[in-house]
């Protein structure tokens, strides 16, 4: 009900009135993960926001959160290549013709084991979408709530500080949260030094908000190498991709292309039947690119892609990606994984991420007393 028909799904549109959010949770309120700390409050966000990077900027390098990151890289092999020129295969001809040896996926697919690019049971779709929380999210969370569905969510850090209310419903209701970089950069451009503070600072915000660090990450637009690889898991995140088949299609639904006017909503809807088509041929199940940041993207989401994959026959297990990996819940947070080796043992970032953790808790339970729960 209220989805647009596909020609009126087009760039410049207004946005639709949101779905407003149902519930408003507050600070002391357990989640749905066992062992994982009270919501803290984040009313500061708003308070001291002069304490945050600039939305959607790159963030500076020498501030003292980012040299303590940097010291997580301590002890890890972090593969030393230049960065590339803008992320694209055509902007840097001589990184391309070296992309199997860099490991660059954005030219050539190239992967390593440590990347998370399918699910292992046929036929399961590990659901996700990127770039927020949005005013647009609450809209596809509603539909999600109604078909009792769970996704993995790629946040934008510059976003969870601006919108923390969405992004704590979409933690309480049992999505996963997964790290998106501050900025939404091909990371592959940047030096060492601003990878940390990207993934950083995005790490920082979820904490702040919700209590808990993920340990899962997704490069924008897949920009990833080996340097980036590394950093990442030096940082306690697992990079998660998408889906490839044999013949090197993506598994890109290119809903990001319609609010710019590059595709139309009618060709976005034809490259998801096309996934859905050619996810019948894999041994393996499948990840799919979507975004929830803008309204056309929710409307193609929520209206044709979600309601097709329901429908679709063969029938589709569709989970969010960690526990379409079999992964225990608790895997996905560095203050409840109970997996010494995942994804490093010697992290420094778990013992940073537990104490963080261990104080927050602490400073909760004298601010709220024994209260705990949510307001509608």
């Amino acid at each position: 009900t209220g989805i647009p028909p596909l020609s009126s799904i087009t760039t410049g549109d207004p946005a639709p009135a949101s779905f407003t959010l149902s519930t408003t949770y507050q600070a002391g309120a357990t989640p749905p993960i066992s062992g994982a700390p009270s919501l803290p409050t984040c009313s500061y966000l708003i308070l001291f926001a002069a304490d945050w990077p600039a939305l959607d900027q790159n963030p500076p390098t020498n501030s003292s959160e980012v040299e303590e990151w940097m010291t997580e890289l301590d002890g890890f092999d972090i593969p030393d290549l230049d960065p590339t020129v803008d992320g694209s295969c055509a902007g840097d001809p001589e990184a391309a013709a070296d992309a199997a040896n860099r490991g660059w996926w954005t030219c050539g697919g190239y992967t390593r084991d440590t990347d998370i690019t399918s699910c292992p049971d046929k036929l399961t779709w590990g659901m996700s979408f990127d770039d927020g929380p949005s005013p647009n999210s609450p809209t596809l969370l509603k539909f999600l709530s109604d078909n009792h569905l769970t996704s993995t969510f790629f946040v934008v850090g510059s976003r969870v500080i601006s919108y923390p209310d969405i992004l704590r419903d979409e933690y309480m209701s049992g999505h996963e949260i997964s790290v998106h970089t501050w900025s939404h950069p091909p990371l592959t451009k940047l030096t060492n030094e601003q990878i940390v503070a990207e993934l950083g600072w995005t790490r920082k915000a979820v904490q702040d908000v919700l209590g808990i660090t993920p340990t899962t990450m997704r490069p924008p637009y897949g920009d990833i190498d080996d340097r980036v690889r590394a950093i990442s898991l030096a940082m306690g995140l697992v990079p998660i991709i998408w889906t490839r088949d044999k013949e090197g299609n993506q598994f890109d639904t290119n809903d990001w292309k319609v609010p710019g006017g590059v595709v139309t909503a009618e060709q976005s809807v034809q490259a998801f039947d096309d996934i859905l088509s050619n996810a019948t041929t894999l041994d393996t199940g499948f990840i799919v690119l979507e975004h929830d940041l803008f309204p056309q993207e929710v409307d193609l989401g929520v209206g044709y892609f979600l309601e097709s994959a329901l429908k679709f026959t063969p029938r589709l297990t569709m989970k969010p990606i960690g526990a379409c990996q079999n992964w225990p819940e608790s895997n996905m947070y560095l203050e409840t994984t109970t997996n010494t080796t995942f994804p490093y043992p010697d992290s420094n970032a778990v013992k940073h991420a537990s104490a963080v953790a261990s104080a927050r808790a602490t400073a909760t339970a004298k601010s709220t007393g024994s209260s705990s729960g949510s307001s509608n």
